[in-house]
C-alpha cells in the first residue's frame, strides 16, 4: 500500500531521502542563535510560571502568531508551478515585446490557477470561473497576463466588480452562499448572461487544472518597432485535451479529495509529465476595430474566430513545482499594469479598473515593496527608479544612487524613443455611458444553438434550474425572462425544470421568518 502513495503524499519522504546525503541543519532561532532545547518553555521549578528570558519561545509564538497574511479576497483558492514560454512562431509584425523576439526564445514563466469565490479551504471541484494567470519574467520587466479559462467575463464596467464579487460571497448576516444575492445581480445585469452560460456549461467544473484552456479574456493592444499598432486577444489552449467533471463527480471529489486539482498538478509535474499550453493571438486592426459590429472593448464578448482567426505564438511549459507554496505562491501577485514595450492596455473598462485595483491589493496584502519578494521581482532586469523605503525593504534600497528625478548626477535615464507608450486619439464628452444594453444575447444566443449539442443544452439547462431553484420566485422569473430572450427554448427549457422544483417544495421558511420578523416589531413597539 504505502509503495503506490504519489508524490505529493510522499513530499516528506522524498526530501527526508534528499537530505540523508548532507549533515542535519543545527537548529536555531530565527536570528541564528543555536538552540538547546525546543521541547519545554523556561519556567521557575518545574510547575512555576514561564519567563519573559525565554527568547526561544517568544522567537517562536511571536512568528506564529504573524504567519498568516490577508487572504486573496478573489482566488483565494489555487495551486501554481513554473516553467517556460517558448516562441513557436514569428509575431514581430504585431508587437516588439522581447519576450517574442525571435523563434526559440525561451522565458520563465509562473502560473497560478485558482477558483474564484471560494476561501482558500474551498473544494476545487465546485463550479465556478476559474484564474489562469500567467508570469513572464522578460529582460524588459515583467509581464502579467491574468486571465480565466473562459474568454468573457460577467461583467463589462468595472464600477460594478465590487458589486458583483459580494453578490457571490457570503451573506452579510448569515455569513451562507445566497442563490438570492448571486441570482437577483445576475438577473438585474442581462450582460452576464454570456458567462453565466459558460459557467453552467460542462466547462464550469474542469478536471483539475491540466485540462482547461485559458484566456486574457481582455482585449489589449500590441507595438510593433515601427510603431504600429493592433489590438489583440490573447488564447492558451491546453495540450492535454479539455476534460471536465460531472456533477456527480464533482460533489464526491469536493468530500473526499477538496484539494483534487492541487493535488494532480503536483503530481503531474512531479512525475515528469509536465503540462502545456499552445498560445496564440487574435489581432485586429485600428480601422476593424472602428467598424466592428460589436464593442470589440467589451469582455462579455467573443471575436469570433473565422473573423479574426487564431495566430500561432508560442508554448507554455511547467517542469517545477514550488520548492515552498507560501513563499512561491501565495505570495505570488500578479499584476495586469505590469506591460513591457510592445504590449499595452485596451479601452477595455474592465482592463482599466484592474490596471489600479491589482497592485493596489498587493501593496495591501503584501506590502509596498511587495516586487521585492523573489517570486514578484522582475529577476531578468535591472530594477533602477527613485522609490525609496517603506516596509520590507530587503534589498539595498538602491545604495546612494540620488532619490530623486532628474538630477545631474548619472543616475537612471528615461528611454523615450523604445519605452514611449503608442499614442492614441479619443474624442467624446466626459460622462458616465450606460452600457447596460449594448446587445447582451446575440453571441449568447449563438453559444447556446450553435456551439453546444443537445446533450449539452440539457445539462445546461439542468445546472442552472438546478441552482436558480433555491432562489425567490420573482428573481427566478427575472432570470427565466433573460435566458428566453436568448432563446425561447433555453427560457422555456428552465422553467420547466423549475417549476417541478417548485412543486416539490415545502412550505417556504421564508414566509416564516418574515411573520416572525413582524411579530418581533410588533413586541417592541407595545413595549415602548
Amino acid at each position: 500500500m504505502a509503495d503506490s502513495r504519489d508524490p505529493a503524499r510522499d513530499q516528506l519522504k522524498i526530501w527526508k531521502e534528499q537530505r540523508n546525503k548532507e549533515k542535519p541543519d543545527v537548529l536555531t532561532t530565527g536570528a541564528g542563535h543555536p538552540i538547546g532545547d525546543k521541547l519545554n518553555t523556561m519556567t521557575v521549578g518545574p510547575r512555576g510560571p514561564l519567563l519573559v528570558q525565554d527568547v526561544v519561545f517568544t522567537d517562536e509564538m511571536a512568528h506564529f502568531d504573524r504567519e498568516r497574511i490577508p487572504e486573496r479576497v478573489v482566488h483565494a483558492k489555487g495551486a501554481g508551478a513554473f516553467g517556460y514560454f517558448e516562441v513557436t512562431h514569428d509575431i514581430t509584425r504585431y508587437s516588439k515585446a522581447k519576450v517574442f523576439e525571435h523563434i526559440g526564445k525561451k522565458t520563465p514563466i509562473a502560473i497560478r490557477f485558482s477558483t474564484v469565490a471560494g476561501e482558500s479551504g474551498s473544494a476545487d471541484t465546485v463550479r465556478d470561473p476559474r484564474g489562469f494567470a500567467v508570469k513572464f519574467y522578460t529582460e524588459d520587466g515583467n509581464w502579467d497576463l491574468v486571465g480565466n479559462n473562459t474568454p468573457i467575463f460577467f461583467i463589462r464596467d468595472a464600477i460594478l466588480f465590487p458589486s458583483f464579487i459580494h453578490s457571490q460571497k457570503r451573506n452579510p448576516q448569515t455569513h451562507l452562499k445566497d442563490p438570492d444575492m448571486v441570482w437577483d445581480f445576475w438577473s438585474l445585469r442581462p450582460e452576464s448572461l454570456h458567462q453565466v452560460s459558460f459557467l453552467f456549461s460542462d466547462r464550469g467544473i474542469p478536471d483539475g487544472h491540466r485540462h482547461m484552456h485559458g484566456y486574457g479574456s481582455h482585449t489589449f493592444k500590441l507595438v510593433n518597432g515601427n510603431g504600429e499598432a493592433f489590438y489583440c486577444k490573447f488564447h492558451h489552449k491546453t495540450d492535454q485535451g479539455i476534460k471536465n467533471l460531472s456533477v456527480e463527480d464533482a460533489a464526491k471529489l469536493a468530500q473526499e479529495d477538496p484539494d483534487y486539482g492541487l493535488r494532480d498538478l503536483f503530481n503531474a509535474i512531479a512525475t515528469g509529465n509536465y503540462p502545456s499550453w499552445t498560445s496564440y493571438i487574435q489581432v485586429m486592426t485600428f480601422k476593424e476595430a472602428e467598424t466592428c459590429s460589436f464593442n470589440p472593448f467589451d469582455v462579455t464578448k467573443v471575436w469570433p474566430h473565422g473573423d479574426y482567426p487564431l495566430i500561432p505564438v508560442g508554448k507554455l511549459v511547467l517542469n517545477r513545482n514550488p520548492k515552498n507554496y507560501f513563499a512561491e505562491i501565495e505570495q505570488l501577485a500578479f499584476d495586469p499594469s505590469n506591460m513591457p514595450p510592445g504590449i499595452e492596455a485596451s479601452p477595455d473598462k474592465m482592463l482599466q479598473g484592474r490596471l489600479f485595483s491589482y497592485p493596489d491589493t498587493h501593496r495591501h496584502r503584501l506590502g509596498p515593496n511587495y516586487l521585492q519578494i523573489p517570486v514578484n521581482c522582475p529577476f531578468s532586469t535591472r530594477v533602477a527608479n527613485y522609490q525609496r523605503d517603506g516596509p520590507m525593504t530587503v534589498l539595498d534600497n538602491q545604495g546612494g544612487a540620488p532619490n530623486y528625478y532628474p538630477n545631474s548626477f548619472s543616475a537612471p535615464e528615461q528611454q523615450p524613443r523604445y519605452a514611449l507608450e503608442h499614442s492614441a486619439r479619443f474624442s467624446g464628452e466626459a460622462r458616465r455611458y450606460d452600457s447596460s444594453d449594448e446587445d447582451n444575447v446575440s453571441q449568447v444566443r449563438t453559444f447556446y444553438t450553435k456551439v453546444l449539442k443537445e446533450e449539452e443544452r440539457r445539462r445546461l439547462c439542468e445546472n442552472i434550474a438546478g441552482h436558480l431553484k433555491d432562489a425567490q420566485l420573482f428573481i427566478q422569473r427575472k432570470a427565466v425572462k433573460n435566458f428566453s430572450d436568448v432563446h425561447p427554448e433555453y427560457g422555456a427549457r428552465i422553467q420547466a425544470l423549475l417549476d417541478k422544483y417548485n412543486a416539490e417544495k415545502p412550505k417556504s421558511t421564508i414566509h416564516t421568518f418574515v411573520q416572525h420578523g413582524s411579530h418581533l416589531a410588533a413586541r417592541e413597539k407595545s413595549n415602548l
